[in-house]
């Protein structure tokens, strides 16, 4: 039910998502209840980021429909984060986002690979779902993808294949509670209640920041040099991360000037700026400033040599756990059971025995080609047969071709793609 399938757009593809899709919302007991605009956001579109298009609504719908059809919504919602965890656990890896059947297959993910899997098997069962995102933590370095799901009428998040014993129950309830910025991204012209940061021409930003922690407006006002209001000035609100000024939102001040949005109660760095005119301006952003902050623009060279501030992140008031000490302890044997059932697909991966067997007959490295089975996971398979197929005069410019890939490539190239070279 994991094989990999070369997908090309075609309208048979999007019927058949189209259809699948109506089926979850006829088949499960709660499909009649989501308003239209949570279904045709939330359940309807095939993707959750820019991963590739797969087969894994039909996929997943098909081995969870029995599992949650007599369940609540909220029971379902947990029940399928628990096979989640059954298929995937954590793993850090490069900024490229598996498929859901990708991540199903290498049976790991970092988180924005995880929430997108997870968002996936939530709308293949017809429970509206979406990735949420902070750019940047403000307290600490780093950044986290999680998901939200729409149930009973209320959005709640989870950790993507991060199962817990209740909805709004994660390892970082203290951590989303000193967010300063968390959005997502919606595909279409979503017009829900959440705060709109941007609208593209596929996708609208919305930022979900409030859900996590009291918000206050950041606001600025961006003028000229002559003092009138400087229209559609780009504006980048920055969080310091990683030893940099990350903008974790930007948007285009207004025909007054103005540009603000809803954030949580830190300081922030703005940086403004007029691309025609080549113009700059910036500031530190004070969690408890009453009014916007003026930024007159000055020309590049007129800019401070250097600034001295200091930047207060939120406090911590973690998100309140709603589960007792027996719902924990039954959740967490739970995951014990969900890491073995993971852990026995594992298993079937290949061994240094077989790495070596094939090193030996292909007259290749044994450790390099252990590395390349064992980074590859499931996938190894199909990188066997593409080696083996191979003249033996060939096999080594072939085993160096797969080193031009990244290590995330091993885990998911298809054979049939490997077998066009």
């Amino acid at each position: 039910s994991t094989s990999f399938t070369l997908l090309r757009s075609t309208p048979d593809f999007w019927m058949q998502n189209v259809s699948a899709s109506l089926q979850a919302k006829r088949e499960m007991p709660w499909g009649k209840s989501i308003p239209q605009r949570e279904w045709l956001h939330f359940v309807l579109p095939v993707r959750a980021n820019n991963e590739n298009l797969d087969e894994s609504r039909t996929v997943f719908f098909n081995e969870l429909k029995n599992r949650v059809k007599d369940m609540s919504m909220e029971q379902a919602a947990l029940e399928v984060n628990h096979w989640c965890h059954e298929k995937v656990s954590y793993q850090p890896s490069d900024s490229r986002t598996s498929a859901p059947l990708a991540a199903v297959r290498s049976a790991i993910g970092r988180c924005g690979e995880e929430s997108t899997f997870c968002v996936a098997a939530m709308r293949s069962v017809g429970i509206p779902a979406r990735q949420v995102y902070t750019p940047r933590w403000a307290h600490t370095d780093d950044n986290h993808a999680w998901v939200e799901v729409w149930v009973d009428g209320e959005w709640h998040f989870l950790g993507g294949s991060e199962p817990a014993a209740n909805l709004d129950i994660a390892w970082f309830n203290g951590a989303a509670s000193r967010a300063m910025f968390v959005h997502a991204k919606v595909f279409g012209r979503y017009e829900g209640n959440e705060e709109i940061i941007s609208t593209e021409r596929n996708t609208t930003t919305i930022n979900c920041t409030a859900h996590y922690t009291p918000t206050h407006k950041a606001e600025v006002v961006v003028k000229n040099a002559d003092g009138s209001p400087s229209e559609g000035a780009l504006v980048r609100f920055c969080i310091y991360n990683y030893a940099e000024f990350y903008p974790v939102a930007t948007v285009r001040t207004n025909g007054s000037g103005y540009a603000g949005i809803s954030t949580g109660h830190g300081d922030l760095f703005v940086w403004a700026e007029d691309e025609k005119r080549q113009e700059q301006a910036f500031d530190i952003l004070p969690a408890d400033l009453s009014k916007p902050a003026i930024l007159r623009l000055t020309p590049e060279g007129n800019l401070p040599d250097s600034l001295e501030f200091k930047l207060t992140p939120p406090h911590e008031n973690a998100i309140p756990v709603r589960a007792t000490e027996e719902e924990m302890a039954s959740c967490d044997k739970r995951i014990a059971m969900d890491d073995s059932i993971r852990h026995a697909y594992e298993a079937t991966f290949a061994t240094p025995t077989s790495a070596n067997e094939a090193a030996k007959k292909w007259a290749l490295d044994p450790a390099a080609v252990g590395h390349l089975f064992t980074t590859a996971r499931a996938n190894a398979r199909n990188l066997y047969k593409f080696l083996d197929a191979q003249p033996s005069e060939r096999r080594k410019l072939a085993f160096d071709f797969l080193h031009v890939l990244s290590e995330k490539d091993w885990t998911d190239i298809p054979l049939p793609l490997l077998e066009t070279l």
